[in-house]
């Protein structure tokens, strides 16, 4: 099984998404969780950690926005070996340097002997588990972002449909979906659907923005 996983993974991968998150979805989501102040994000087939890490960097330099929340990252992949590298939060030289700016990898990354290691901030925000996303969900069971990017690309049609449902139940009512640039939800699942506004992320086909329900009850109460 192993031998047949593609691992490929590299810190803010397809940085174009990554904005769409810290200046859309992160500015939405302190309002509507203020009264919490507790966030849970979800990355699906994580493999060695450089996407939950990217998140966290998010939220750390956001760092007056968020002080005083809670913060909640789950990475899972079905790897146990890429899982404990993962945890280790060490890489090589050439996997710090993927898409990390150099002030970057020198503020959240600490030198040594065994490579750069993500530094205690950035690990206390992140856990990490061995998950395959057909069984039953990790907990917390609502998560207010799921990342589930190239994870579905490599399965059939009636599998994919599947691991759609896994997300929908993961996901908040009002949570946000990110998928790969070469995956969709149309035609998989009539559960999740493309946002309006924000190509490449996804809600469920249900949710109604806050401003639909209010023009919605105007007309219906006119």
């Amino acid at each position: 099984m192993e031998a047949l996983l593609n691992n490929e993974t590299y810190f803010f991968r397809d940085r174009a998404m990554f904005d769409l998150l810290a200046d859309h979805v992160l500015p939405e989501l302190s309002r509507t969780r203020a009264s919490t102040r507790t966030l849970a994000v979800w990355s699906v087939g994580c493999s060695t950690g450089q996407e939950a890490l990217s998140l966290a960097m998010l939220f750390a330099e956001q760092e007056a926005r968020w002080s005083g929340w809670t913060i909640n990252i789950l990475g899972t992949d079905v790897s146990e070996p890429v899982i404990a590298n993962a945890r280790a939060a060490c890489y090589t030289p050439f996997q710090i340097q993927r898409g990390l700016a150099v002030g970057q990898m020198v503020k959240w990354f600490d030198e040594t002997p065994q490579g750069w290691r993500a530094r205690e901030k950035l690990r206390r925000m992140v856990r990490f588990e061995k998950h395959n996303l057909l069984d039953p969900l990790p907990n917390p069971c609502s998560f207010d972002i799921v990342l589930c990017r190239n994870v579905l690309l490599y399965f059939d049609d009636a599998t994919r449909t599947r691991a759609f449902g896994r997300v929908a139940s993961a996901l908040a009512p009002d949570g946000w979906l990110m998928l790969g640039a070469g995956e969709t939800t149309i035609g998989q699942t009539d559960r999740i659907a493309p946002d309006r506004t924000l190509r490449g992320l996804y809600r469920h086909a249900s949710f109604e923005p806050a401003e639909q329900r209010s023009c919605s009850s105007r007309r219906a109460a006119g």
